[in-house]
């Protein structure tokens, strides 16, 4: 009797097309929401009733653009990189050079994520100026959960580079 081996290049394949389809919709409504929550802000101040909460809210919007945006930029490779040195090793040093950063990348994201995730209820106690009732564990909760969605966008380049064949 044979046996068959499922083949897990499919099912990896597509929770990579459906993640980096995700990081992009997520950046997209941050900006879209950005947007309409600084031109409203515009408006209004133009019509002399300036929104009090504006100014704190794009703050908090922007800082969320960046760090999801970074995890959408680390998804698909798109950080600034050095990898003309690597590139010029031979092929066997070439991937253990990768590998040995990949792991820098993720073991810095998992320290960034873990500090990130035992400072939010320190900050559960204070709130925003603006909007008292957002507490500020609600906007900086952005740090360890894009620390995790760096982490598995580099987990999958990981992966690639230990599939390669040297």
């Amino acid at each position: 009797m044979s046996q068959t081996i499922p083949d897990n290049n499919a099912s990896i394949g597509g929770f990579r097309k459906a993640y980096g389809r995700f990081l992009e919709w997520l950046v997209g409504i941050l900006m879209v929401v950005l947007f309409l929550e600084v031109t409203a802000g515009v408006v209004f101040r133009t019509i002399g009733n300036p929104l009090v909460w504006y100014d704190e809210v794009a703050s908090m919007l922007l800082a969320w653009l960046t760090f999801y945006g970074s995890a959408l930029a680390s998804f698909k490779r798109g950080h600034i990189g050095c990898p003309e040195l690597v590139d010029l090793l031979p092929p066997v040093p070439k991937k253990w050079f990768s590998v040995v950063g990949q792991l820098i990348v993720i073991g810095f994201f998992a320290l960034v994520g873990w500090m990130g995730a035992a400072i939010l209820p320190v900050l559960a106690t204070d709130s925003m100026s603006s909007l008292p009732k957002v507490t500020m564990d609600i906007p900086q909760s952005v740090i360890p959960i894009s620390a995790f969605l760096i982490i598995v966008a580099e987990s999958m380049t990981l992966s690639d580079i230990l599939r390669q064949r040297t």
